[in-house]
């Protein structure tokens, strides 16, 4: 199975890329099931049920999130309602929505999606080790193609992740810090793994902000609220081949394509 994981979509820039590239790649690379980050789609911060519609409809085919998913509250009753919207799973119980679910693919082969968040340098959530594994313990019941998006901070811990779940999953993705690493490997448990995807929108920035008003926040230490800048829009992601069988992984490659807005 040919499975597309496109990193943190940044507000409209990140949006437009989706729009205008997603159907192109998908076709291309013969893809045949679409996860994307969105929880940065709406404004650099957030997303609203609007937004995961459009970008659903544009033909994605699971939208993950991450610290950012309560940042617009109209979110929060739509999580409970629309299924291909995943939070976090190791949020405290009562937290609307759902972390993981069995999907189907284009050609009908069923397909896991787990989303997970870091604690180090973050919030101090549940375990993200022990509810991930809870998890996909539940997840192989139906399905040996696993899907992990780890949405963390510290390089270490999304490391570690790879490695605790090395043979149990297909790939272990990390997102969150919007800069695509180079370290892309299948482990020799036949787990795919990278630290980050890297991100969706303008790469001319400071991790999609504009980079005067970053730097101003960083100079005086004052909260400025934050910008999406505008240029160099890219599409960062990766492409992850995985037997449907027997859920191993059988090669993952890093994605970066660059918005041509005069074509």
């Amino acid at each position: 199975m040919r499975i597309l994981f496109i990193g943190d979509i940044v507000g409209k820039p990140g949006r437009r890329a989706i729009e205008r590239l997603l159907e192109k790649v998908a076709a291309s690379q013969g893809i045949e099931f679409t996860i994307a980050n969105g929880e940065n789609a709406a404004g650099g911060m957030g997303m609203t049920p609007e937004i995961a519609i459009e970008i659903l409809n544009q033909g994605v085919d699971v939208l993950t999130t991450g610290n950012h998913v309560w940042a617009k509250k109209e979110i929060i009753p739509f999580l409970r309602e629309e299924r291909k919207i995943l939070r976090p799973a190791n949020y405290p119980d009562p937290a609307p929505g759902r972390g993981a679910r069995v999907f189907e693919s284009r050609n009908g082969k069923k397909i896991g999606v787990l989303n997970l968040e870091g604690r180090v340098f973050m919030r101090n959530l549940d375990c993200p080790f022990r509810t991930g594994e809870r998890e996909v313990a539940l997840l192989r019941e139906e399905t040996g193609v696993i899907i992990v998006d780890f949405h963390a901070e510290a390089t270490s811990e999304k490391v570690a992740m790879g490695w605790f779940l090395n043979g149990k999953v297909s790939a272990v993705l990390g997102t969150h810090t919007h800069v695509q690493t180079a370290d892309e490997t299948v482990l020799d448990g036949g787990t795919a793994y990278i630290t980050d995807v890297g991100m969706t929108g303008p790469v001319d920035s400071v991790i999609g902000i504009r980079k005067q008003l970053a730097l101003e926040r960083l100079l005086t230490q004052i909260p400025w609220k934050f910008d999406v800048a505008a240029g160099d829009i890219q599409l960062q992601g990766v492409i992850v081949d995985t037997n449907p069988e027997t859920g191993r992984a059988i090669s993952i490659e890093r994605l970066r394509l660059r918005l041509d807005e005069e074509s």
